[in-house]
């Protein structure tokens, strides 16, 4: 079909806009996400006390130790005053900062209290974070279940201009790849990064409860590590959207490449489709690795600064021990606390690979929904009787792009019970008039009425009901012979079906398969030859029992004897119904009522085949040349034998 609109360019949205409408996916559970959120404040609130706990521990094993170094009788503060008068005032520091009895030894009745809160504090964590893991799955699952469905229903409202402007491969790469990409995405990241920001908080109000000074310095990770992930994540997220570009290319490649593989053997271009699909086989790598390389560039420099404070607050906090500024179970806390800190900042930065990549998708994903829709259904819908099927076209104009007029000032009437031929060279516009008809495209001006009804006037799914479509590309699907014949009339009887098998001839060559009409076919039905492909599709249009029938050169893949036959069907079936026959083959039109030659988007002459044969002009000049090309073949076949 000419006059094809190009693919549109793709712009990568922001990280942040997107993002937000990703995460606006998941509004219809915002509850569950309360309850997730609760849960998850739960588990790391009890997480986060748990080092506390241990530090606990620790000081009653210190303590314990200590008491055991003096003898007993003695108050905690007459061992420290000892101390100092013996000019042991280190020592005396380090001691006021403990809890201990002199004599006393370890309480372990204390200690196992301790150990039990911590176990207890754990496994309720554990539970919590299950729980939350558990919901947050459903939530995810179902917010990708309502996804497809939207980008589902919006195909279905996409105009036919929108998939001629773009690769097959292309479009399937954005509904399959791209939403499971988005689906996993969010399902790894988005735990983490509560749990990582809810952590980051619980463990920074307990660092300043143990130690402002310490909690202080642990806080230079925090803008380090926002610029690290800023600077990194910009560069990052372009290659992401590159990398993800580059797989629907991949994708449309190989698709173009399957579908057509009888036809690449046959010419021998496989070395020139195996250096195409290198290239953008290459291309996704230089972009997935670029991708991968540059945010994963995240982790280890946020674990090499989390190491660095590590380091600085285990300095100072032997120096505050040492001196009785904090107790030795708080300093073990502390670490522990700096960790916890520090880890989750590393698996923000380490999720943030993800979540561009699912954002990159979902950008490619909400291109596709943000797409520009076919006209809306009018309200009210005007309709027609029954057995409508008088079409006229009247002075319609039209064109693919606004600078490439394909058809101009067409006018004809197709009456009840009549066959019209459409007939031209190639670009004419035969193919674009039969679009015209179904609404995949509507005219820019004039009109197209239905019993004197304009079809804008009638919803899309009124019209085509009405209308039977036989293409010259076969489309079968995956199943029985039967069920294809009855996706025409899925309420259909068996004996409806098997009349409209008769009337196509399906019935002639059904039986000598292995199953009959229950014969599956396999991938783009192999097992049928072009020809009975053909019949079965006509079969289909037959059982739709239209008003109006179109066939798109849908005899072409059939031997002269079946087409023959066809035609005869044709013949019985089409009492008033209207016909339109778009053919090459001029001697498959003889018997058309009307005949229509097209020129350059217009009608250049129309009239019986004997008549226009007579008035020796365009159709008597497309109609002589074919046979002075098979003259020409003979001749030459003649002169290659001598």
């Amino acid at each position: 079909m000419g006059g094809r609109m190009t693919a549109p360019g793709q712009k990568a949205q922001n990280f942040g806009p997107s993002a937000r409408r990703l995460l606006g996916t998941l509004r219809p559970d915002k509850w569950l996400l309360a309850l997730v959120l609760m849960l998850g404040i739960l588990s790391v609130g009890m997480n986060v006390l748990g080092p506390k706990l241990l530090g606990a521990g620790t000081n009653v094993i210190v303590d314990g130790f200590a008491s055991m170094q003096f003898p007993s009788g003695m108050t905690q503060q007459q061992v420290i005053d000892q101390l100092n008068a013996a000019g042991k005032t280190q020592q005396a520091q380090t001691l006021q900062s403990m809890d201990f009895v002199p004599g006393a030894g370890i309480d372990f009745h204390k200690l196992a209290l301790i150990l039990a809160a911590v176990l207890a504090l754990y496994v309720a964590a554990s539970i919590f974070s299950w729980l939350q893991a558990r919901i947050l799955n459903g939530i995810v699952q179902r917010a990708m279940h309502r996804l497809r469905i939207s980008v589902e229903d919006k195909i279905h409202r996409l105009p036919l201009s929108y998939f001629d402007g773009m690769q097959r491969g292309e479009l399937l790469s954005r509904v399959t790849n791209d939403v499971d990409n988005i689906g996993q995405s969010m399902q790894q990241s988005l735990s983490q990064v509560v749990i990582s920001l809810l952590t980051v908080i619980g463990v920074l109000v307990m660092m300043f409860v143990i130690s402002p000074v310490l909690a202080v310095i642990a806080l230079v990770t925090v803008p380090l590590s926002l610029v690290v992930t800023m600077v990194v994540a910009k560069r990052s997220q372009k290659l992401f959207v590159a990398q993800w570009g580059a797989t629907g290319r991949l994708n449309a490649r190989v698709e173009e490449t399957y579908s057509g593989h009888s036809i690449v053997k046959v010419f021998g271009h496989q070395n020139e489709v195996e250096a195409e699909f290198d290239r953008e086989n290459d291309a996704v790598y230089r972009a997935s690795f670029g991708a991968q390389f540059v945010s994963g560039l995240i982790m280890p420099i946020m674990m090499f600064i989390g190491n660095l404070v590590y380091v600085a607050i285990a300095v100072v906090g032997g120096v505050m021990v040492a001196n009785g500024a904090i107790s030795i179970g708080d300093v073990q806390a502390f670490i522990q606390y700096s960790r916890q800190f520090t880890q989750p900042l590393s698996q923000l930065g380490s999720m943030a690979n993800l979540l561009q990549s699912g954002v990159a998708s979902a950008e490619r994903v909400f291109e596709l929904l943000d797409a520009p829709e076919q006209d809306a259904d009018p309200e009210p819908a005007a309709t027609v009787s029954g057995q409508a099927s008088s079409l006229a076209f009247d002075e319609v104009e039209f064109r693919y792009t606004p600078d490439k007029p394909l058809i101009h000032g067409l006018s004809l009437s197709a009456e009840p019970g009549s066959t019209v031929a459409i007939v031209g060279p190639t670009g004419a516009g035969k193919t674009t008039l039969v679009n015209l008809i179904m609404r995949f495209y509507d005219v820019d001006s004039g009109s197209i009425t239905l019993d004197g009804v304009d079809t804008r006037r009638m919803t899309r799914d009124d019209l085509r009901a009405r209308t039977g479509m036989v293409l010259q590309d076969t489309w079968l699907f995956s199943g029985t012979i039967r069920e294809n014949i009855a996706y025409g009339d899925p309420d259909a009887s068996e004996e409806q079906i098997l009349a409209a098998a008769r009337a196509a001839y399906v019935d002639r060559f059904v039986h000598a398969l292995p199953d009959g009409y229950d014969t599956v076919l396999d991938d783009e039905a192999g097992n049928l030859s072009a020809g009975e492909r053909q019949l079965v599709t006509i079969a289909r249009a037959f059982l739709s029992d239209p008003r109006i029938l179109i066939l798109d050169e849908a005899t072409s893949s059939v031997d002269t004897r079946t087409e023959l036959l066809i035609q005869r069907a044709m013949s019985r079936l089409r009492a008033d119904r209207t016909s339109f026959v778009i053919a090459h083959r001029l001697s498959t039109i003889r018997d058309a009522d009307l005949i229509l030659v097209m020129e350059d988007g217009g009608i250049v002459e129309q009239g019986t085949h004997d008549e226009l044969l007579a008035a020796r002009g365009a159709y008597w000049r497309l109609y002589n040349a074919q046979f002075e090309a098979a003259v020409s073949d003979d001749e030459q076949d003649a002169v290659g034998v001598a």
